[in-house]
C-alpha cells in the first residue's frame, strides 16, 4: 500500500482530478445551453470524419503491413533485420519530425516537386491533403501489423498448411481455410490497435491534413486554444474520452476472448527460391526502402540544403550545401525581446525530459516492486495505473487548462518552478513535465515491473545464507539484472517527453517553448530560413530520438540474451 501512494497520489492530482474536471464542466446544464443549437450538427461531423479517417487509415495499414508480415515471418533474405528495424522506427518518432519528413519530401519546397519543376511538370498537392493524412498513419502503425500478426504467422504449425495441399487445397484456399482463420485473432487485435491511434491522432491531422481536416482531438485544441470556448473544449473532451474508453475495453476483452491458443512450433526460415518468391521479397523490400527510408533521409539533406533566396534577397541563388540552418538556431537575429533562439526550445526539452524522467523513476520504482508480486489491492489498483494509455495528451492538456488555471492554495519553491504563493500552476515550466510524467508513468511502471519478477528468490536466498547484508544482496544481484530495465524504462520516458507534441500545445508558454512547438512554429512562417531552421530543428530532434530508440532496444535485446 505504501508502495503504491505516492503514484496514485501523482495519478489523483495529474490525471483522475482534471479528467473530472472536464467531466464536470462537459455535463454543466449552464455550459450545454451556451453551445447553441449548431454545436450538434458540428459535433456529428466531427465524429463522422474521426471515424472514417480512423477507418481508412486502419484499412490502408492492413494492406501495407499484411505482406510484410508474411515478409518478415517466412523468408530469410539479405538486410532483413535492418529493413524490420526500419519499419520500426516511425512508430516512435515524434510527430513533427514526421511531418517535417514528409514535408521536406512531398511538400511545396520537398525533393519530389523541386525535380518536377526542374523538369518543367507541374508540382503534386500533397501536404494538407486528405492523402497525406493517411500516409503518415500507414508510416507510423504498419510496425503493428509486422510484430502482433507476424508473431501469429511465427508461431503457426505448417504442417497444417501442408496436410491442407496434401488433400488436394490449392494455395488460395489453404490461406482462406486454414491460415486466415488461425490469424483472424491477431489481425483484429492489430485492427483495433491502431483504429484506437489512428482515432486519437492529432499531430498528423494538424501539421499534414491542414485546417479543412478536423478530428474531435483537432477540434478540442481550436476550441480550447483559437476560440476560447472551454465548455464546448470539455464536452469534445468527454466525447472522446468515451469513444476511447469503448475502443480500449474492447480490445482488452474482445480480442482476448476470441483468441485461438497455437503452440508454436519451431520454424526453419526459408530463402526464396523460385522466380516468383524472389520477386515477391525483392518488391516488398524495395517499397520498403523507399516508403519508410525516403522521408526519414530527405530531412536532414534538405536542413543542409539551400534552395531559395532570402527575403530581400534579390540576387540569383543557386542550390548549395550550407550549415547556416543549425548556425541560425543561436542567434536572435532581429534582437526581440520576445523572440526565444530555437536552441533554447531545445534546451527546455532535455531539460523537462530530465524532469520527466526523474519523477517518473521515483514514483515508477515504489509501484513497481508492489506490482511485482501483487496482493489484493495491488491487483485492484493495476488498472488504474494504467489509465493513462488510453488518455488523449490533448485531453490532458485541456484539463490541466481547466484545473489549474487558479491559483495554488500551497507554496511551490520558486527556485524550483518559478511558482509564487497564490500563483496559477499553469504559468510555471514545471507543467510540461508533469504531464509528461503522467503519460511516461505506465510505460516505466510496466518496463521496471517486467524486470523485478524475472529476480530468481533463490539468488537472493543464496546470497543471505552466505552472510550478505540486505545492501550488499541489493547490490550484487538485484542492481546488474534492474539496471537495464531502468536505462530502457528511462530512455523511453525521455523520448516520450522530448517529442511529445499534444498537450505542450496547448501548456507551452511562448516563452518557454519546446522543441516540437518551436518546430511547427518556424514550419508555419514564410521564408527559406524559418522553413530551414525547422528542417534542421526537426533532424536533431530525430537523431536524438533515433539514438534513444537504439538504446531501448540494445538493453531489451541484452535482457533476451
Amino acid at each position: 500500500m505504501k508502495r503504491l501512494l505516492p503514484s496514485l497520489l501523482f495519478l489523483g492530482i495529474f490525471f483522475f482530478l482534471p479528467l473530472a474536471r472536464i467531466l464536470t464542466l462537459g455535463l454543466n446544464p449552464g455550459s450545454l445551453a451556451l453551445l447553441g443549437s449548431s454545436f450538434a450538427p458540428r459535433l456529428a461531423e466531427l465524429l463522422r470524419f474521426t471515424f472514417f479517417q480512423a477507418f481508412a487509415s486502419t484499412l490502408l495499414t492492413l494492406i501495407a503491413g499484411l505482406p510484410l508480415a508474411f515478409l518478415f515471418a517466412r523468408y530469410e533474405f539479405p538486410f532483413k533485420a535492418a529493413l524490420r528495424t526500419l519499419t520500426a522506427i516511425p512508430f516512435m518518432l515524434p510527430t513533427v519530425v514526421v511531418a517535417a519528413g514528409f514535408n521536406a519530401l512531398l511538400g511545396p519546397r520537398g525533393w519530389f516537386n523541386l525535380g518536377l519543376t526542374a523538369l518543367g511538370l507541374p508540382p503534386v498537392q500533397f501536404i494538407g491533403t486528405f492523402r497525406a493524412i493517411l500516409a503518415a498513419h500507414v508510416f507510423y502503425n504498419t510496425i503493428i501489423v509486422i510484430r502482433v500478426v507476424g508473431a501469429a504467422w511465427v508461431s503457426l504449425d505448417p504442417r497444417l498448411a501442408q496436410a491442407a495441399r496434401s488433400l488436394g487445397a490449392s494455395p488460395a484456399q489453404v490461406f482462406l481455410q486454414v491460415t486466415l482463420p488461425l490469424l483472424r485473432p491477431s489481425i483484429l487485435a492489430a485492427s483495433l490497435l491502431i483504429f484506437l491511434f489512428d482515432f486519437t491522432s492529432y499531430g498528423v491531422i494538424l501539421l499534414l491534413g491542414g485546417p479543412q481536416f478536423s478530428t474531435l482531438e483537432v477540434e478540442i485544441y481550436v476550441q480550447a486554444m483559437h476560440m476560447l470556448n472551454l465548455p464546448a473544449a470539455a464536452l469534445l473532451s468527454l466525447v472522446q474520452l468515451l469513444c476511447t474508453l469503448a475502443f480500449s475495453v474492447l480490445y482488452s476483452r474482445y480480442v482476448t476472448r476470441l483468441a485461438i491458443p497455437i503452440k508454436p512450433v519451431e520454424q526453419t526460415l526459408q530463402k526464396p527460391k523460385s522466380v516468383l518468391e524472389r520477386s515477391f521479397v525483392f518488391l516488398l523490400s524495395s517499397l520498403v526502402v523507399l516508403f519508410f527510408l525516403l522521408p526519414l533521409l530527405a530531412l536532414p539533406i534538405r536542413s543542409i540544403s539551400r534552395l531559395e533566396a532570402e527575403r530581400g534577397q534579390h540576387a540569383q541563388v543557386g542550390p548549395a550545401l550550407t550549415t547556416e540552418y543549425y548556425t541560425e538556431l543561436f542567434i536572435n537575429r532581429r534582437g526581440s525581446i520576445f523572440y526565444v533562439p530555437p536552441i533554447e526550445a531545445a534546451r527546455n526539452s532535455l531539460v523537462y525530459a530530465g524532469v520527466t524522467v526523474t519523477f517518473s523513476l521515483l514514483l515508477g520504482f515504489p509501484a513497481a516492486l508492489a506490482l511485482a508480486h501483487p496482493k489484493r489491492f495491488a491487483r485492484w489498483v493495476d488498472p488504474l495505473l494504467m489509465l493513462p494509455l488510453g488518455a488523449s495528451a490533448v485531453t490532458l492538456g485541456l484539463g490541466y487548462i481547466i484545473t489549474f488555471n487558479r491559483p495554488l492554495p500551497f507554496f511551490i519553491f520558486n527556485a524550483a518552478s518559478h511558482v509564487t504563493p497564490g500563483a496559477s500552476l499553469l504559468t510555471s515550466p514545471l507543467i510540461i513535465p508533469l504531464a509528461h510524467t503522467t503519460i511516461a508513468l505506465p510505460f516505466v511502471i510496466r518496463n521496471l515491473q517486467s524486470a523485478i519478477t524475472t529476480i530468481p528468490n533463490h539468488y537472493r536466498e543464496a546470497a543471505a545464507v552466505l552472510g550478505a547484508n540486505p545492501f550488499r544482496v541489493w547490490w550484487h544481484i538485484d542492481r546488474p539484472i534492474l539496471s537495464r530495465a531502468v536505462i530502457s524504462a528511462s530512455a523511453f520516458a525521455f523520448t516520450v517527453s522530448l517529442g511529445e507534441f499534444g498537450a505542450a500545445s496547448l501548456l507551452a508558454r511562448p516563452e518557454y517553448p519546446t522543441l516540437p512547438t518551436a518546430i511547427v512554429r518556424f514550419l508555419s512562417q514564410p521564408g527559406g530560413m524559418n522553413y530551414g531552421q525547422a528542417m534542421a530543428m526537426a533532424t536533431l530532434l530525430m537523431l536524438l530520438t533515433g539514438l534513444l530508440i537504439w538504446l531501448i532496444e540494445r538493453e531489451r535485446v541484452a535482457g533476451e540474451l
